[in-house]
């Protein structure tokens, strides 16, 4: 919920801003108009930054590593039982 609040905060702050540039004309209009262009090709790259970032420092989960390396264990006993050879060892 939080990284919505930012998100929407901060296209609030830069609509504002590209109201102000439009009404002011500092910026000549064919420039203002590219803007939002621009305002979603960054928001792309945040949101791949922070994929990528999330990815990076991906939160390990002791409890699902318990559960994930019993079920391969039962898994293993399955496959012995059937024949299969399945130790990498």
């Amino acid at each position: 919920m939080k990284h919505i609040q930012k998100i929407v905060s901060l296209l609030v702050t830069i609509s504002a801003c590209w109201i102000g540039l439009l009404k002011a004309s500092i910026i000549p209009h064919s420039y203002t108009w590219l803007l939002p262009i621009y305002l979603i090709v960054s928001l792309g790259c945040y949101g791949l930054l922070m994929v990528g970032y999330g990815l990076m420092i991906f939160p390990t989960c002791p409890k699902e590593a318990e559960l994930l390396q019993k079920d391969i264990m039962e898994a293993k006993e399955f496959f012995k039982q059937r024949g299969v050879d399945v130790d990498s060892d």
